[in-house]
């Protein structure tokens, strides 16, 4: 904890997130902030500790501008369990639909796999050795080592003697070529659980997700169904791992983490906020079922045990931010006591083509850099001038100003435009050596602008 504490300074948390997210220093600050005062609350008495709520974030932008990605990098930089919800896929109780408890659920189940993951990994050397022994038995299934009766030795029963000294060596011989690497494309039969047909979802909401997690319990109960299976050795080890980690990780341990994981520093992302928001001066039909779903939300954000199958989980602690557009609704249209659980408020500027510039090539992921990558798998070396991206920054910032405007998800577009006939041809030009330049986006572009309607279906 001390340690998170002298990491993860406020300052450090912004220089994080700027390596794969350019602009919004504001919305930046303010999650870096939210971070630390967790990282401050638990560093206090308990008695002080609980008294302490988060600050919860409401992000208000237009859309590809960075809400999502700011949400999902502080997630993952401070290993939280994470999850994005959509509020419209939500619907007020006593309606078909989602209720909102399945966020919680929802993330709680997000936890669980983050702690069974890094308990799985602490018992990874134990599990490889029982594995490997698994393999051998069924590359070797005539000279298997003689096993005991289950609590022969407690019993005082004969133990078998050992294996034969031949059969020993061939076994020894077997494992040393499974180390190797020799034997990964022989097949051998393995069991597997059988997958379940794929259901229809006929009705949905709490009582049906409590019925679901029921049956799922009994079909655990009663071991599940199991089939056999060729496979290569490469994919029973797979499988074998699998199983063998989920036999020495303790399952009481890892739900009792991954639940206080979740309550203590948890974060939840609702986005489309906007499309829940009642417009002044508004009220019936849907409007009504909009404000419901707020009124569902409300107690969850302020705090309340919602029932899981891992267990009953207080969401006190949980940092909740939401985000939207708010292009024909506004924040003050929320219901009151829910503007009042999100007291942060940040405003995320529209990108402009100098930020546009600095998305194609700063990021470690950054999109000028992802496709010189792809196309030099087909041996085309790709290169791109500074004056073409400034060109691309241009189009991309024109093309949000005449048409929609959804971001920097508009350069997956450009991109792909100004690439489309090379990544086609690419198999054929192997060996040769591309230049994007200034004169190759305006040929790619060329009288795109000149009718609105062509450029709306193109870009």
């Amino acid at each position: 904890m001390n340690e998170d504490f002298e990491l993860f300074t406020p300052r450090r948390i912004v220089e994080e997130l700027d390596r794969h997210i350019v602009g919004q220093l504001k919305a930046k600050r303010a999650v870096a902030i939210a971070l630390r005062n967790r990282l401050r609350r638990k560093l206090l008495p308990e008695a002080q500790r609980e008294e302490i709520a988060p600050k919860n974030i409401l992000m208000i932008g237009p859309t590809g501008v960075g809400k999502t990605e700011i949400a999902r990098r502080l997630a993952r930089l401070c290993g939280a369990p994470f999850i994005k919800v959509e509020a419209t896929k939500y619907t007020e109780v006593g309606y078909v639909g989602r209720d909102v408890e399945s966020m919680i659920r929802a993330l709680m189940a997000a936890g669980d796999r983050m702690v069974m993951e890094e308990l799985a990994q602490a018992v990874k050397d134990d599990a490889e050795r029982r594995v490997e022994d698994r393999l051998l038995d069924l590359l070797l299934p005539g000279i298997n080592p003689p096993a005991a009766p289950e609590g022969a030795a407690a019993a005082g029963l004969v133990v078998p003697p050992p294996m034969p000294g031949a059969a020993a060596e061939t076994r020894e011989r077997f494992r040393a070529m499974l180390r190797e690497g020799k034997l990964e494309e022989r097949e051998v039969e393995v069991q597997v659980n059988a997958q379940a047909g794929p259901a229809i979802e006929i009705f949905a909401g709490q009582q049906m997700e409590e019925l679901e997690n029921a049956f799922s319990g009994l079909a655990g109960l009663f071991g599940g169904k199991k089939k056999k299976r060729l496979a290569k050795i490469k994919d029973a080890r797979r499988i074998l791992l699998e199983e063998e980690s989920e036999r020495l990780v303790d399952k009481d341990k890892a739900m009792a983490l991954a639940r206080e994981r979740v309550e203590q520093s948890g974060i939840v992302f609702i986005d489309e906020i906007d499309k829940i928001a009642t417009r002044e001066g508004k009220g019936g039909g849907v409007d009504v079922s909009r404000e419901g779903v707020q009124r569902d939300i409300l107690p969850i954000v302020e705090g309340s045990k919602v029932s899981t199958k891992y267990g009953v989980v207080d969401t006190t602690h949980v940092l909740f931010i939401a985000a939207g557009a708010f292009n024909v609704s506004k924040p003050t249209d929320l219901i009151p006591e829910l503007q009042g659980r999100f007291p942060i408020r940040v405003e995320l500027e529209a990108l402009s083509a100098a930020d546009f510039r600095r998305i194609l090539t700063e990021p470690e992921n950054a999109l000028v850099k992802q496709y010189v990558q792809l196309l030099g798998t087909e041996g085309v070396e790709l290169a791109f001038d500074d004056e073409a991206v400034g060109r691309l920054a241009s189009i991309a910032e024109k093309a949000n100003a005449r048409t929609e405007n959804i971001g920097a998800r508009r350069l997956h577009t450009v991109m792909e435009r100004l690439l489309e006939e090379l990544s086609f041809d690419a198999p054929e030009r192997r060996g040769d050596a591309v230049r994007v330049t200034a004169d190759f986006v305006e040929g790619r572009f060329k009288g795109v602008f000149e009718s609105e309607d062509l450029a709306k279906f193109i870009l």
